[in-house]
């Protein structure tokens, strides 16, 4: 039998893994039982649009092995506690929870009920990261800068541009700086389209010396997605929209006439369902036994990262005299 799997929230997200649960299923890799919201009208149109049926909360839980929370974050914490403490493996969206102690506690409960804890961060299992990591690579990373931007869309603003866009980047810098603890962070934001920040710049200072800026922004007029990696052996930088790899090393690829003894290599990528991986992971970690790719110690590191930019976002507004937007 397969695992019998579960999601707990049927918006924007909780859509999304409904459908790429169905496939699943499809396909045969996991027994998809249905989906939970706290509106019964959501989860009745979300689960006609899967082909699955709604299930009150408590007895989706208890039938099944695993559950995907999709909720909203203020949520998180409650829906992947109860499903914990009655022994299922745990998919939750990112951010990991609301706040450290709750992600703390999520990490305690995991490893005592010997559960699968992961979090939704997605970027992980992008085909475009992938190749970076393929690669030979550059080395050990000095300086990061990624920069993720979009226009703006009237969905995710229960949380600020950090907790909503930010935060994916954030993972995967501490990811490539090796889970380094974070030694000091500086931010810049502001309120543009909502009444959260929906703006941000900010510049971390990783144990060992890397340091990496991260811009995010859901109020811009176009999409805009980089990430480059300057590091002891090379430069990369990752062109997610054109899905380009550019590297650039000494001896290697077609030479540089302005960097003398170095040559670039481009490479690229077909994208794939991002989504479809990530969830792919989660049930071969349920069914394996294996590590989940992002953990809910990662989640927790995201987490502190991105509150920690918040609240350095509130201290440079009050430096301006100026209110703090809400994280």
């Amino acid at each position: 039998m397969g695992i019998k799997l579960g999601i707990l929230g049927a918006g924007h997200f909780g859509r999304f893994h409904a459908l790429k649960a169905a496939k699943a299923a499809g396909a045969g890799t996991v027994e998809f039982l249905g989906l939970s919201d706290a509106d019964p009208a959501r989860a009745a149109l979300v689960a006609g649009e899967a082909a699955t049926r709604a299930w009150p909360l408590a007895e989706l839980v208890a039938a099944a092995d695993a559950v995907i929370v999709a909720a909203p974050t203020a949520f998180h914490f409650e829906l992947a506690s109860q499903a914990l403490a009655a022994g299922k493996h745990v998919f939750v969206e990112k951010p990991i929870a609301a706040t450290r102690e709750q992600a703390d506690a999520l990490v305690a409960q995991a490893a005592a009920a010997g559960r699968v804890l992961q979090v939704g961060h997605v970027e992980r299992f992008g085909a475009g990261f992938a190749t970076l990591l393929g690669s030979a690579g550059v080395g050990r990373p000095l300086y990061m800068e990624a920069v993720r931007i979009a226009p703006f869309r009237p969905r995710g603003l229960d949380v600020s541009v950090v907790l909503d866009l930010m935060i994916h980047d954030l993972d995967l810098v501490i990811s490539l700086a090796g889970g380094a603890p974070v030694e000091a962070v500086e931010a810049v934001g502001t309120a543009v389209c909502s009444d959260r920040v929906d703006i941000a710049n900010a510049r971390l200072r990783f144990a060992g010396g890397a340091q990496a800026t991260i811009t995010a922004s859901r109020a811009s007029l176009k999409m805009e997605r980089r990430l480059r990696v300057f590091g002891t052996e090379g430069y990369a930088s990752l062109d997610f929209l054109a899905r380009e790899l550019k590297l650039v090393r000494k001896g290697q690829g077609a030479g540089l006439e302005q960097l003398p003894g170095h040559g670039i290599e481009t490479l690229s990528w077909q994208d794939h369902d991002n989504l479809e991986h990530e969830q792919a992971a989660f049930i071969a970690a349920c069914r394996n036994g294996t590590p989940a790719v992002v953990d809910g110690a990662a989640g927790r590191a995201a987490l502190d990262a991105a509150l920690r930019v918040e609240a350095a976002i509130s201290e440079s507004l009050g430096r301006a005299g100026l209110p703090s937007a809400p994280g």
